[in-house]
């Protein structure tokens, strides 16, 4: 009996199909994606105890001033609708970034303590200082880039190890929630209301002002991050062969460390710690697109959608209205069980 042995130019027909169909479906998904945000973003413009038509919004949009709708979509809908798609998209980018650059489900900024330096700084800034508005951003920009430095510092020996930064990250994390713990016990009523914001991630009573550097950071940031998208991609296959490729592993890592935490810093400063947005954009992202390729993009596409939906199923799907956070936090506590669980039985390590 004679074996079948495959040409080479066969082989390397498949491969090139294999790549086109992978091309192909990644092209569709993030077409498919886009869609979903433009769609989910227009109705929550609409949506609301007062509905107004499409037509209504886009005049709006333009600056055109109809009565009603110029106040309600242009001033209280519409700010709300940004900050969360630029949230999203942040902490998406931000979220891929980690899990991808540290090979690891669970190196997200939630999970390893980065979101909750940001809120720790502006629950101790409201109820101990008296800070509010800008003061407060200011502090949680700069208490998540200090919490994220004291994690890389505390993490780098002999190189940063991705299992090694996510148990340094929790354990921080774990700290910094005793803190707010703590200082909830002296709070005023004012002060409690006002903190809950920052454990929870709420999109209530946005305005421009608090969209503007969230903006501004991730028109910023995004390009950077994007940039290292070959780099990151090397990382994945271990520290020692992304240097044989030519790859600037600690460069390439604090490049994207610090590009991922301004971004969540910046957005947790304009709407508090939008809780798993992270931690799940990446998961679904690879579900969706499939193996091989980056999922910053499509990962920031569904960390949109994700707090789009969210909030519309916080406003109006459950009887009362609820923080996005507290609907993101639902999905996500279940998924974070499910991983650990699931690595558990597998025997290997987070």
């Amino acid at each position: 009996m004679t074996a079948v042995v495959a040409s080479p130019e066969g082989t390397v027909d498949a491969v090139a199909r294999d790549r086109v169909r992978r091309a192909s479906r990644r092209r569709l998904v993030i077409a498919l994606l886009s869609v979903l945000v433009v769609a989910t973003f227009a109705l929550t413009l609409m949506v609301g105890r007062t509905f107004y038509p499409m037509g209504d919004v886009w005049r709006v949009v333009l600056g055109e001033q109809v009565p009603g709708a110029s106040f309600t979509v242009g001033r209280l809908r519409l700010p709300r609708a940004v900050l969360a798609v630029v949230a999203g998209l942040s902490f998406g980018l931000a979220g891929v970034t980690f899990q991808t650059m540290l090979r690891n489900p669970l190196a997200s900024p939630d999970v390893i303590g980065i979101s909750s330096g940001a809120s720790a700084a502006a629950v101790v800034g409201i109820v101990v200082f008296g800070l509010s508005g800008t003061a407060v951003s200011t502090l949680a920009v700069a208490a998540a880039l200090g919490v994220a430095l004291l994690i890389y510092l505390l993490s780098s020996r002999n190189g940063v190890a991705g299992t090694r930064l996510i148990l340094i990250g929790i354990g921080v994390g774990a700290m910094l929630n005793s803190v707010v713990n703590y200082v909830l016990t002296r709070a005023g009523q004012w002060d409690y209301q006002e903190a809950l914001r920052w454990l929870t991630g709420s999109l209530n009573g946005t305005t421009w002002v608090a969209v503007g550097p969230a903006l501004v950071a991730l028109l910023v940031l995004t390009p950077v991050l994007l940039g290292q998208t070959r780099n990151l991609a090397a990382l994945q296959l271990g520290d020692d062969t992304a240097s044989a490729l030519g790859v600037r592993v600690e460069r390439t890592r604090l490049i994207a460390i610090v590009t991922a935490v301004g971004l969540v810093a910046f957005a947790t400063a304009a709407c508090g710690p939008i809780a798993f947005v992270s931690f799940l954009a990446g998961p679904i992202a690879a579900r969706l697109v499939g193996p091989n390729g980056s999922l910053l993009v499509p990962g920031a596409l569904v960390g949109a959608l994700l707090v789009l939906v969210a909030d519309l199923v916080g406003q109006f799907a459950l009887g009362t209205r609820y923080p996005v956070g507290v609907v993101t936090g639902v999905l996500g506590a279940p998924y974070l069980l499910y991983l650990i669980i699931r690595t558990n039985r597998a025997g290997g390590s987070l």
